[in-house]
């Protein structure tokens, strides 16, 4: 079957390799949909794995696909069903797993596409407790964006920031996929939205999906523009994902008391707080990796009954995945850039 691996820094390859056979207990086999692109493939792609990793390694960390078999023991999916694959080899027994709180895994096995093989290949056998079954409405490009795009927003914003309705909130780089994703949860859950764009081309598409106001953060200074938009008083929320380019500014976007949850660090993984103001305005920052599989339901949820949708910047073979990350690597995307591996398959 055909896999799409990478064999060293910026050396990605489509090769052939040994289909899985039957599922062992606890398994399914998955024949897998659609992989949706995110930063943490450009970041392996450059070799930025922060532990080691046995190469060549199968990329790929947000995916959906059709169960194919099941293994002995497996209740939660059937043979036929679409299903969103968590992109974490969680342990299940845990307290954190046991709890819900899949993200805290105690004794994670590493992210798939980035420490184990991921999800850029025509089959797999997964275990079973990481596929989350789609609801109808939702088709596969959902499924697929559920883990990560719609997931870890879900988790950032409701589960951490606990962003209540009326409220007031920044998302920064909007025309990101998760930025697309947060324009359009944000804005349904009844907030007003304030987003930041790094063109003018962008500004039209992300006020389409639902946000009051768009900044091009690349002509005008964000924190000025928002101060200005809330009379002085700034936001509720902040959602950042960006980093050392954002942080100060984000920080001076916020009301007293206000909540900065940051899920990345694109531009770089460093920066400077002012603890002064950190203390005197109250404020919380707070830290979000991934998401809980009940976020990724939820997502599904949303969009199977029309509240938000994907949105899709460029549909790719295995023979663009190159292109791909360049594109995603300079930034000139709005929203997700997608690998369909139902092309040129014959199970398609």
């Amino acid at each position: 079957m055909r896999a799409l691996q990478l064999f060293g820094d910026r050396d990605l390859r489509t090769t052939e390799i040994e289909e899985p056979g039957a599922p062992g207990p606890g398994e399914a086999r998955v024949r897998l949909q659609i992989v949706a692109l995110n930063h943490i493939d450009v970041w392996g792609w450059r070799g930025m794995a922060f532990a080691k990793r046995k190469l060549p390694l199968t990329v790929g960390a947000e995916a959906s696909g059709i169960v194919e078999a099941i293994g002995p023991g497996v209740a939660n999916v059937l043979p036929g069903q679409l299903v969103s694959i968590y992109g974490a080899r969680t342990c299940g027994l845990c307290r954190p797993c046991r709890e819900g709180r899949d993200n805290l895994c105690e004794h994670v096995g590493g992210v798939h596409g980035f420490h184990l093989n991921g999800f850029a290949q025509d089959h797999a056998n997964l275990p079973a407790r990481q596929l989350v079954p789609a609801p109808h409405g939702c088709d596969a490009i959902g499924a697929a964006l559920a883990p990560v795009t719609f997931g870890t927003v879900e988790h950032m914003l409701f589960d951490n920031a606990e962003l209540q309705p009326g409220e007031t909130v920044l998302v920064h780089a909007g025309g990101s996929g998760i930025g697309t994703a947060a324009i359009q949860l944000a804005k349904r859950h009844g907030a007003s939205v304030i987003a930041t764009v790094g063109s003018d081309e962008k500004i039209e598409p992300a006020k389409a999906l639902g946000a009051d106001h768009v900044i091009n953060y690349r002509t005008d200074r964000f924190e000025g523009a928002v101060r200005k938009l809330t009379k002085k008083r700034g936001v509720d929320v902040v959602f950042e994902h960006v980093g050392a380019d954002t942080w100060a500014g984000s920080m001076l976007c916020l009301k007293r008391g206000g909540r900065l949850v940051t899920c990345g660090s694109t531009s770089g993984p460093a920066a400077s707080t002012n603890l002064m103001m950190l203390f005197q305005q109250q404020l919380r920052l707070i830290g979000s990796f991934g998401c809980r599989m009940e976020n990724m339901a939820n997502a599904m949820r949303k969009m199977a009954e029309g509240l938000v949708r994907p949105v899709i910047d460029t549909t790719v073979g295995f023979e663009d995945i190159t292109v791909a990350l360049d594109r995603m690597e300079g930034r000139q995307v709005f929203g997700k850039i997608i690998l369909d591996l139902r092309r040129g398959s014959s199970a398609a």
